[in-house]
């Protein structure tokens, strides 16, 4: 199983010092953090796209084609692409470009977002919202089967006769697709044989096992073989040498983004004996040491079949010098125990 990192380049004010990163800070720490996780061995790198003034990567094509010349091995991706409103053509060069720059290592996962600032920016329907994803994801994988390609649908011009460069620096782009966990996402991934990546920021990850399931099992419906069907899990949290540590640190930082989900969406704010249970053996929260996430990891991909798993751990602003630390502690003490077991 692969280990990875995802990323918002978040840049909120810190909660506990007040102190605001420069876009510039944000974006040259997030291509500090992408290169120390290369020459650990770490296996895929994802920043996301977002249009709000406290994060710094609306493109991350951009950020990860800085990162190409930077890295040797790595997989750069984004975490999520918002497929919905972007043109799946212009997208599709866009990592095509990125994965020439970086000899195969691009990946493009795509998927609606989890915020929908997007939307009015480029002019699409909150109404629309199923039927965008569905006829752009439509095109992009045949954008990615096909060229010249010849495609007409609702929500841009027909293509006729279309040729589309540049191409893969292989043979296809590596085209992933994100869910929160929607079931029919998992039965859309399944049917078209793409990778699912599994964005879980609440909640014990065992409960996307069903999911999982249905995933493949609607794989093997559409006619794709097990070894093209595959999975990621992903997990916010921090590691530390000492697990409580972890705890304490992260802490402040999940509860501004809780506050900020109260305020956005209606939540009740947990109360940090709520944290602390969901932190405990890093049950839904992967905060801890690296032994504690190393048997979190191994019992949850174990469980679910993943090959990959990532952590997200830079929420609301956690400090660069925890992440690298965190990062650090993955690459060294974490894979070799998550190798040990799954390989």
């Amino acid at each position: 199983m692969q280990l990875g990192i995802y990323s918002f380049a978040d840049r909120h004010p810190d909660p506990v010092t007040g102190e605001q990163l420069s876009v510039a800070e944000a974006l040259a720490n997030a291509l500090e953090r992408i290169r120390l996780a290369d020459e650990l061995g770490l296996g895929f790198y994802g920043l996301g796209e977002h249009h709000l003034p406290d994060y710094a990567t609306s493109n991350p094509a951009t950020v990860l084609a800085a990162a190409a010349p930077l890295t040797e091995r790595i997989t750069l991706s984004s975490a999520v692409t918002v497929l919905s409103t972007e043109d799946p053509v212009r997208v599709y060069q866009q990592f095509t470009t990125l994965d020439q720059l970086s000899r195969g290592r691009a990946e493009l996962l795509a998927g609606r977002g989890s915020f929908t600032e997007s939307f009015p920016l480029f002019g699409a329907s909150l109404e629309d919202y199923d039927e965008l994803y569905e006829e752009k994801l439509a095109l992009l994988v045949r954008l990615n089967e096909e060229n010249p390609i010849t495609w007409s649908g609702k929500f841009r011009p027909p293509l006729e006769n279309a040729e589309v460069y540049p191409r893969p620096y292989g043979d296809r782009l590596r085209i992933s697709v994100g869910t929160g966990g929607n079931p029919e996402s998992s039965v859309r991934a399944g049917l078209l044989g793409l990778p699912v990546v599994y964005a879980i920021i609440g909640g014990k990850p065992e409960r996307f096992a069903p999911l999982v399931d249905l995933y493949r099992r609607a794989g093997e419906a559409g006619g794709h073989a097990p070894g093209d069907l595959e999975v990621t899990m992903s997990a916010i949290g921090l590691v530390a040498r000492r697990s409580q540590d972890a705890k304490d640190a992260f802490h402040p930082y999940w509860l501004e983004t809780m506050k900020y989900g109260a305020r956005a969406r209606g939540w009740a704010v947990p109360s940090r004996a709520e944290y602390d249970a969901w932190t405990e053996n890093a049950n839904s929260i992967f905060a801890g040491s690296p032994q504690e996430v190393a048997e979190r990891l191994i019992s949850v991909g174990r469980l679910v079949g993943a090959d990959r798993y990532a952590l997200q751990m830079d929420w609301a602003g956690v400090p660069h010098k925890l992440v690298m630390e965190a990062i650090e502690l993955i690459g060294t003490e974490i894979l070799p125990l998550v190798r040990a077991e799954l390989g």
